[in-house]
C-alpha cells in the first residue's frame, strides 16, 4: 500500500461498478466524492457507502453539503439546511441564539451523513461577504471576519458533535472577487496584509479548531503568480508556518478551469495535481469525470503513479495521516435511531 493517497475521486452512479471498485483499490486513491446523482433514498445512500467501506475501509466518504443552494440530498428525510447568511442574519437580531442554532446546524448536518455513513462535509464556508461574488453570495455567513469566525466555530461544534471533522474554504479568501473559478480564474489585486486583515483572518483565529481547509483558485498577484492551491507561499510560508494551521489541505476541483491554469497555460490533470503536492496540499479533488468513459480518472491516477515514480512529488506520510485523521471515530446512530434521537430533536428546532 502506498504511504500516501492523495486522490478523491467520484463515482457516476448509485452503485459500484466494476470499474468504481477497480479504482477505489488503486493505492493513490484516498476517497470519494458524492453527488446528488449518487443519491436516491437514505437506503440506498447508507448502502453505498457500506459497498465503498467493503472495498476500502480507510475510504475517506466526502460530500459537498453546506446548506441553502450547496446540499447535495435534499428530499426523503435529510433536512433543508438554510444557507449560512441566515445565521449571520440571526446574529445582527441576537448573536448568542445564532451561536446556538449555528451548533444546531453543524449537528443536524453531520449526524444525518453519519446516519448513512458519509464520513465527511466540505463546510464551512469561511470566505466573507463582500457583497460581489455570485458563487459565494449566501453561502458566507456574514461581511464582518469576526462573525464567520465565531458561527463557523459553533457550526462546526455541532459537527463534532456529530463525530465529523470540518473543512474550511475558501482559503485565504474568494469572497471579495466577482469571477467564478468554475469557469474562469478570478484575480484579487489587494495586498497581503489587506487580505490577511479581513478575509484570512478567520483562518488564523481557527487554527486549532479547523481540520481541514480548501484554498481558492483565485490569483493574488501581489503575493504570488499562481492561484493559492498551487502556491507554495500562501500553502507552506502563510498558512502553515505564519498562521500555524497543521490540518489537511485539500484542492479545489481539478477539473474546474480555474484549476488548470498554472503560469498563463492550461495543463493536464496530472500536472495540476502534481503542482498542488509539491505545493502543499495533502489530497486533490476530481469531480465528475467519471461520468462517459472516465478517461480522465485513469489518466490521473497513472500519471500520478508514474510522476511519482520519476520523482515529480514525494509521497508524505504525514499527508496521510492528515488524511485519516479526517475519518470519523466511533459508530453513529442508524437513521431510525437518530429520528428520535433528543438531541437531534431539539436541533431541528434552533434552525433558523
Amino acid at each position: 500500500m502506498n504511504e500516501h493517497a492523495p486522490v478523491i475521486l467520484d463515482i457516476a452512479g448509485t452503485e459500484l461498478t466494476p470499474t468504481d471498485r477497480r479504482r477505489l483499490e488503486h493505492p493513490l486513491t484516498g476517497g470519494l466524492i458524492l453527488f446528488t446523482r449518487n443519491w436516491q433514498d437514505h437506503q440506498q445512500l447508507t448502502q453505498l457507502c457500506a459497498d465503498i467501506k467493503a472495498v476500502r475501509p480507510d475510504a475517506l466518504i466526502c460530500v459537498d453539503h453546506e446548506g441553502g443552494r450547496v446540499q447535495r440530498f435534499r428530499h426523503g428525510g435529510f433536512t433543508h439546511l438554510p444557507p449560512m447568511r441566515a445565521l449571520g442574519e440571526l446574529w445582527m437580531r441576537d448573536a448568542l441564539a445564532a451561536t446556538n442554532a449555528a451548533t444546531a446546524a453543524g449537528y443536524v448536518l453531520g449526524a444525518e451523513l453519519r446516519a448513512c455513513g458519509v464520513d465527511f462535509s466540505f463546510t464551512p464556508v469561511l470566505d466573507l461577504d463582500w457583497g460581489g461574488s455570485a458563487v459565494i453570495g449566501d453561502r458566507a455567513f456574514h461581511g464582518d471576519a469576526r462573525v464567520v469566525a465565531m458561527l463557523a466555530q459553533s457550526l462546526m461544534l455541532g459537527l463534532l458533535q456529530a463525530g465529523m471533522a470540518n473543512c474550511g474554504k475558501h482559503f485565504p479568501g474568494h469572497g471579495f472577487v466577482k469571477a467564478d473559478s468554475h469557469t474562469e480564474v478570478p484575480v484579487d489585486r489587494r495586498s497581503l496584509k489587506a487580505i490577511l486583515a479581513d478575509d484570512a483572518a478567520p483562518y488564523g483565529w481557527l487554527s486549532m479548531a479547523l481540520t481541514s481547509l480548501m484554498p481558492a483558485h483565485v490569483i493574488y498577484p501581489k503575493v504570488d503568480s499562481r492561484p493559492a492551491g498551487f502556491s507554495r507561499r500562501w500553502l507552506q510560508e502563510i498558512l502553515r508556518e505564519r498562521l500555524g494551521f497543521a490540518g489537511a489541505v485539500f484542492s479545489d476541483d481539478l477539473s474546474m478551469e480555474g484549476a488548470r491554469r498554472i503560469d498563463g497555460r492550461l495543463v493536464s490533470y496530472t500536472e495540476a495535481a502534481v503542482a498542488a503536492l509539491e505545493a502543499g496540499c495533502d489530497l486533490v479533488l476530481l469531480c465528475n469525470q467519471s461520468l462517459g468513459d472516465g478517461r480522465a480518472v485513469d489518466e490521473l491516477l497513472d500519471g500520478l503513479g508514474q510522476a511519482q515514480a520519476q520523482g515529480q512529488w514525494r509521497s508524505e506520510a504525514a499527508s496521510e495521516q492528515r488524511r485519516l485523521a479526517l475519518l470519523p471515530v466511533g459508530q453513529p446512530p442508524g437513521w431510525d435511531e437518530l429520528m428520535v434521537q433528543p438531541r437531534y430533536m431539539q436541533a431541528l428546532r434552533l434552525l433558523p
